[in-house]
């Protein structure tokens, strides 16, 4: 957390979850170093913390909490200005730092999202999704021995735009007549920090098996409306298409291409407890 005197006075912040969610019932406390509080307020549907009332000049400790989630304490200074600038206070679930129970867990399609980003006439961004996909799993009891692997038909991509769609199934990207199939098979898991891990894995895409580690976050665990169990994760990588000899691409002036080189890929996954779906 930072803070700074500038502007009017008061106190602002914005509490989110890992994944970037509002927190909407977080309940930020200021108190001064005698431990007196000084100041509560109640984060609103946007997970933004507001105060108008301005605070002595010194130093203080917030400390933000909410149902579920783990507090965080953090020193803050206030200026002659009498503001307090927290920024974006990001809160991890209760207990988060802990995988899920070992088992088997497959991959929920309807409440996943697999998804790209690639860069357009370098100013701006398509997004696309693949909407057919499946995978599976496994936490083993030694962490460094869980896997996952994954399935995406090629044909299922998904940009809005039916042209821009047909040209990347077509032979220019992703040949799905001739490669209908993505897959990821992981060969190692690490941790990377709180709540965090580094999937090590292969990626087979367009004929081209390689090497791509995945930054994976643990969102937490709960029940579902089905009687199961669910586990989320997200998911971010980034490709080179010429490394899966994607090459095509369009000069559309001095030098820009129509097309960026790299592809963002963010993954947002449920993964229900057990080796198959509940039904509905």
């Amino acid at each position: 957390m930072t803070s700074s005197g500038a502007g009017a006075a008061g106190l602002r912040a914005q509490v989110r979850t890992r994944d970037g969610w509002a927190v909407q019932h977080a309940v930020l406390t200021v108190t001064d170093m005698t431990g007196a509080q000084v100041l509560r307020a109640s984060a609103d549907e946007e997970g933004a913390v507001r105060s108008e009332a301005p605070l002595a000049a010194g130093a203080y400790t917030v400390i933000v909490t909410a149902v579920g989630y783990a507090p965080v304490a953090s020193s803050a200074i206030v200026t002659a200005s009498g503001r307090m600038e927290i920024g974006t206070v990001v809160l991890a679930r209760q207990g988060g730092a802990e995988l899920p129970p070992p088992g088997a867990w497959t991959i929920d399609p309807m409440h996943s999202t697999v998804g790209a980003v690639a860069q357009h006439l370098g100013i701006s961004s398509v997004h696309g999704r693949f909407t057919e996909f499946g995978g599976r799993i496994e936490i083993a009891e030694d962490l460094e021995k869980s896997r996952v692997e994954a399935s995406i038909k090629a044909a299922s991509i998904d940009t809005g735009n039916g042209m821009r769609d047909g040209h990347l199934r077509s032979e220019d990207f992703l040949n799905v007549d001739e490669f209908p199939e993505l897959t990821y098979r992981s060969s190692g898991l690490e941790p990377a920090g709180p709540d965090r891990w580094t999937v090590h894995g292969d990626l087979s895409l367009h004929g081209v098996v390689r090497p791509v580690d995945l930054d994976l976050s643990y969102l937490g665990t709960g029940p579902d409306p089905w009687g199961g169990v669910r586990a989320a994760f997200r998911a971010t990588a980034e490709l080179r298409r010429e490394d899966f000899k994607m090459n095509y691409n369009q000069v559309v002036a001095a030098g820009i291409a129509a097309i960026g080189t790299t592809l963002k890929v963010e993954l947002d996954i449920q993964a229900v407890q057990g080796e198959s779906l509940p039904m509905g």
